[in-house]
């Protein structure tokens, strides 16, 4: 999409002609100043066209001119009462002015106050994506979430504020700023290298579908986050968050706190306003585990409800692409825009429905009311480490919300299949055979392969010839040799379907299908931190959301990862409650963590260490600031050349 920078400068945003927005404006923000402050303007704006008049009088072809001088006039007047309505009326970054309108923080932004804003002209999408922009390079030197910033980001914005004030909008998502996990496929001029400099400079064919999807849908793809490169599947050595072309991402709620992984900066960038939401992945907890870290709703889809055409692969049987967000309906919201049967994936051919249901309007108060909840316990550890009572005891505190909003807990379910899981490493042996073969499709789907890269081995090869980009040896490939090693072959071998139907039966009929049918479930509900593996292993759906934050009274200790880098475990990191359904289930799940998130409104009594100062407010106030100046520069020229 073209650059046409000029377009991005209407006075707020509004459809209709500029001069009735103008004179709307002027109206809307006159009434906010004293009375004197309002005939001071009038008065200047009179002599100043007065002594217009009488210069121009006395030469004819100056005449034509007074029209002109009266429109700029009319202009400045608006620009000026815009800049002192934002100023005055809006000190904090979320107030209310006279008209009942108001500037969101973006810290807690939501998507339909974003699009309320844009849409009665607040604000515009440029504004919008310059305050992100400016919040992202607030931080980002500190935090290392975002690795790259879409170039066309501010010129698609311009767009879209042509086509809202042509009256055609595009989408739900019209003008909506979106972050990108680094291993989701744009067909722009950013990278996807999941982290690696492998990758640099590989080209995909096309937008993966999921992108595809967001732009018809009005979004803007502001940049790519990072993450855990490779999505934690090179080392075992590393550490959540980093990447060789991103650093060392880092939480935002305690000092070189872990942001786990592996779509870390994914979730750190939303839980401090650098996007309105963002898309991760998950092959096993990387959407729901940094989202609970991160004070945010996480939604791992069922395996087929997204399509993940041209995004770095894993496994094709536990592979999902998914919102994270600061609310359930913001996630909602994206999880619409991205659902869907492709052709490019046949995984989505198994959608039950000719129709996706209606995410959005799934986020209902009293959807909790009459539902059967399932606690499957023998989930959680036994004995339980002294570090993770503090989030049972919280958990328990949860289920009396539950209950009080008349929901009915079958507490302390068993669930064999957890058992089962134990006598063999199905799971890996899965995963390992699935990427062996699904590396390869991805190489070759590649237009431009700058590294040469085929399969594993030829990218294990790489990865150590290039040690001083890849930092190897000190982070190893051991995952990688181990695939090969330990398992050695694809998922087209005899073996390979020996280890998922263990793995099925386990997770299946011994776990949580077995529990929802067994016991007339809606839904089962864990502790986020141990709900990922056995709905991994079965491609099913897990809905997370903020339930608390360890206590920053002294009485946790801290702990560092394995390499001592970050810091895993202190006061005020965030913990979230999980939603487990059965396949294509998302509908209810929303429902029920609309319902609990309503009821309980954790996340914003958990504040983060470090946030950006950058608001809206700053930057419309700068963006008429601009306007204003160039138009009194207009006219000092044309006095200087003797027009006026």
């Amino acid at each position: 999409m073209g650059g046409h920078s000029e377009a991005v400068e209407p006075l707020l945003g509004t459809p209709g002609g500029k001069q009735r927005q103008q004179q709307e404006k002027i109206h809307q923000a006159s009434t906010l100043l004293p009375f004197k402050a309002r005939l001071f303007l009038l008065l200047v704006s009179l002599v100043v066209c007065i002594f217009t008049f009488q210069n121009a009088i006395h030469d004819l072809e100056a005449l034509g001119k007074i029209s002109n001088m009266l429109a700029s006039v009319d202009e400045l007047l608006a620009l000026v009462l815009t800049l002192l309505w934002v100023q005055q009326s809006c000190a904090t970054p979320s107030c209310s002015n006279g008209g009942g309108k108001k500037f969101p923080s973006l810290l807690n932004a939501e998507i339909p106050d974003l699009i309320k804003g844009l849409d009665s002209g607040l604000f515009t999408t440029v504004d919008l994506v310059n305050a992100y922009i400016a919040r992202i390079n607030e931080v980002n030197s500190t935090l290392k979430a975002v690795t790259q910033i879409n170039p066309d980001a501010l010129s698609i914005a311009a767009d879209l504020d042509a086509a809202r004030a042509a009256g055609d909008k595009k989408g739900p998502l019209h003008g909506i700023p979106i972050l990108l996990k680094d291993s989701i496929g744009t067909f722009d001029k950013m990278e996807n290298t999941a982290g690696s400099y492998a990758l640099v400079g590989a080209k995909v064919p096309e937008d993966s579908t999921v992108v595809a999807k967001l732009r018809k849908a009005g979004a803007v793809i502001l940049g790519k986050a990072n993450m855990s490169q490779w999505a934690n599947f090179r080392s075992f050595n590393s550490s959540n968050g980093w990447s060789s072309t991103g650093g060392q991402t880092e939480g935002a709620y305690f000092p070189k706190q872990d942001p786990v992984g592996s779509s870390s900066g994914s979730g750190v960038a939303i839980s401090i306003g650098l996007a309105a939401a963002s898309l991760g992945t998950e092959t096993h907890g990387s959407i729901i585990a940094p989202a609970q870290m991160n004070n945010l709703v996480g939604i791992k889809p069922t395996v087929g409800l997204t399509s993940r055409h041209l995004v770095v692969p894993i496994s094709e049987r536990q592979d999902t692409i998914g919102p994270m967000a600061r609310t359930v309906k913001d996630a909602a919201y994206i999880l619409a825009a991205i659902a869907g049967k492709d052709s490019k994936d046949n995984y989505t051919s198994s959608i039950p429905f000719e129709t996706l249901p209606d995410y959005v309007s799934a986020c209902q108060l009293g959807s909790l009311s009459g539902k059967r909840i399932g606690i499957p316990r023998n989930l959680i550890p036994s004995p339980l480490p002294q570090s993770f009572q503090y989030i049972v005891s919280s958990f328990n505190t949860a289920l009396g919300v539950l209950r009080e909003a008349n929901a009915t807990i079958i507490d302390d379910l068993y669930l064999p299949g957890q058992v089962l899981m134990n006598l063999g490493p199905y799971q890996m042996h899965v995963v390992n055979a699935e990427f062996i073969s699904a590396l390869p499709r991805y190489f070759a789907s590649l237009t431009s392969n700058p590294a040469n890269l085929t399969d594993l081995q030829s990218l294990i090869n790489w990865t150590k010839s290039h040690g001083h980009l890849e930092h190897y040896p000190d982070r190893d490939v051991a995952r990688w040799e181990g695939v090969l090693t330990n398992t050695g072959h694809g998922n087209d071998s005899p073996y390979f379907w020996g280890n998922y139907s263990a793995q099925i039966y386990a997770a299946g009929p011994q776990g949580i299908l077995g529990a929802l049918k067994n016991h007339s479930l809606d839904a089962l509900v864990i502790p986020t931190w141990w709900s990922a593996t056995m709905p991994a292993m079965l491609g099913t759906p897990v809905v997370t959301v903020p339930m608390g934050k360890l206590p920053n009274d002294g009485s946790v200790v801290e702990e560092k990862d394995q390499r001592g880098d970050l810091v895993r475990w202190a006061g005020n990191l965030p913990f979230g409650i999980s939603f487990v359904g059965e396949g294509f289930s998302e509908e209810k799940l929303i429902g029920l963590a609309y319902d609990f998130e309503q009821k309980t409104k954790v996340r914003e009594t958990v504040k983060p260490y470090v946030k950006p100062k950058t608001e809206l407010r700053d930057v419309v106030a700068g963006r008429v600031q601009k306007q204003i100046a160039k138009i009194a520069g207009k006219w000092s020229k044309d006095a200087a050349d003797g027009v006026f």
